[in-house]
């Protein structure tokens, strides 16, 4: 008996298991991406509702959704040649500016993303924007939420227990209230949580890659992050907080860019 348990919770395991785009890493997903994106909306749909975001008719506003749509459509286009789709099904991409000074930026699972007016001046330009929103738009497409709230389902589980976990998965307030926790959501501005170092720099890579695929120049991205690392002074922004010492990040950036630029010529640009 004791054997059919531990098969049963290896099996159970294995097909929990997906594959990042682009890196090839494996990662952990015990939630269905239908709940992720349900869970989401509705937490995305309370903070707006508490937090407005700019109206459309703002160019700030036009700048981000343009951006973005290029960034999402180039990211779809190279799924679509890797017969990777599902990773974007029942996506809802859109693309909001809340007007605080905070600087940062963050994305939900199915694609809904928000800026700060506070990240818009160290971003400076469409090349800017489009380093961050392909780094967002990554975290998406990775599946970075599921993968985050995965992990504290195995902590409330022990670790080991994948029954508890489903069980837990089905408790549709339970597990609400974990993805809540997860995220850190609240009602203040700078609510949402970072992703963990591993996420930011795996959404490095790949946003580096889609910003590349949508015309943008993936060199920009070097600038970028020295300004970020210098916009906070003596404490940087929320959005470094769990990122790689700067100067290592910049070598790491400077040596992904013929990488991306290489990807933007096999799987095209806009």
């Amino acid at each position: 008996m004791k054997k059919l348990l531990v098969l049963s919770i290896i099996l159970g395991f294995v097909t929990a298991c997906t594959t990042v785009p682009i890196t090839g890493r494996k990662q952990m997903n015990l939630l269905p991406e239908s709940q992720m994106r349900s869970m989401a909306a509705t937490s995305y749909s309370q903070f707006i509702s508490q937090n407005p975001p700019l109206p459309v008719s703002d160019p700030r506003v036009q700048q981000v959704q343009r951006v973005g749509e290029k960034i999402s459509r180039a990211a779809i286009r190279y799924l679509q040649a890797k017969g990777a789709t599902d990773r974007v099904a029942g996506f809802n991409w859109s693309y909001n500016v809340v007007n605080d000074n905070t600087v940062n930026a963050w994305c939900m699972p199915g694609g809904r993303i928000v800026f700060y007016t506070g990240i818009l001046p160290i971003c400076q330009d469409d090349d800017g924007i489009a380093v961050v929103m392909g780094h967002e738009v990554a975290h998406a497409i990775a599946r970075h939420g599921n993968e985050r709230v995965s992990q504290g389902l195995l902590v409330q589980g022990g670790g080991i227990a994948l029954d508890f976990a489903t069980a837990y998965a089905n408790q549709p307030e339970q597990t609400r209230a974990l993805f809540q926790q997860a995220y850190g959501l609240g009602t203040t501005v700078g609510a949402i949580l970072p992703f963990s170092r591993l996420h930011e720099s795996e959404a490095d890579e790949m946003g580096l890659i889609f910003t590349a695929m949508a015309g943008y120049d993936p060199a920009k991205a070097v600038p970028f992050w020295q300004r970020m690392a210098q916009a906070g002074g003596q404490r940087p922004p929320e959005f470094l907080s769990t990122h790689p010492d700067p100067e290592k990040r910049s070598a790491k950036l400077n040596e992904l860019v013929p990488l991306a630029r290489a990807y933007a010529k096999k799987y095209g640009t806009e």
